[in-house]
């Protein structure tokens, strides 16, 4: 406990002037009968002590009544902190077994939920596979369509060069002389005539 400067100063005083007081009737206890036991004895006793209690009362009644007032207030608003925090501990509490009742909900919730979209992704690969397939399909036909023209033009090209060929060793095996120099001289009038 820690009492303030001026209590300490006035117990400590009060106890040196009781030793100071008392030193005389220690110094006469062998000699003489005792006073004490004497009616002025009894009367000093009594003033001794209602001075001595009066002095302590005092002293609890100037500083005590504040420092045990300070001490009540401490302890009531101790009290009234406690009681803040029960409170808010019991609303936490509260709180948290609210969210535990309806955690199993949300967990229903929450796998239906899980289900659906699922089920959504599923069925949207599903349409974009069809529709990817449906593409390649497009593109194969048209891919087939054209190569199936460039084999046509192909065809017909070497069908052509081999009838031009054809042609040619025909026109060589029954051309002979008087043919190619009748052509020749038909060839070059024609060019006389483009000439004028």
């Amino acid at each position: 406990m820690n009492f303030p400067r001026r209590i300490r100063a006035y117990v400590s005083g009060s106890l040196l002037a009781l030793f100071v007081l008392a030193l005389p009737a220690f110094a006469a206890e062998g000699a003489e009968p005792n006073p004490a036991d004497s009616p002025a004895g009894l009367i000093f006793r009594w003033l001794n002590f209602a001075l001595v209690f009066g002095g302590i009362a005092y002293l609890i009644a100037k500083h005590g009544g504040a420092f045990f007032g300070a001490n009540a207030k401490a302890i009531s608003a101790s009290i009234r902190e406690g009681a803040a925090a029960k409170e808010e501990a019991t609303r936490q509490l509260q709180e948290v077994e609210t969210k535990i009742s309806r955690l199993d909900q949300e967990v229903t919730t929450l796998r239906e939920s899980a289900r659906r979209d699922s089920a959504a992704e599923t069925e949207r690969l599903n349409a974009s596979g069809q529709a990817e397939i449906e593409k390649i399909q497009i593109a194969a036909r048209a891919e087939l369509s054209a190569a199936e023209r460039a084999a046509r033009q192909e065809l017909r090209a070497l069908a052509a060069s081999l009838a031009v060929e054809r042609a040619g060793e025909l026109v060589a095996s029954r051309m002979d002389k008087n043919i190619r120099s009748k052509l020749m001289r038909a060839f070059l009038n024609e060019l006389g005539r483009s000439a004028n």
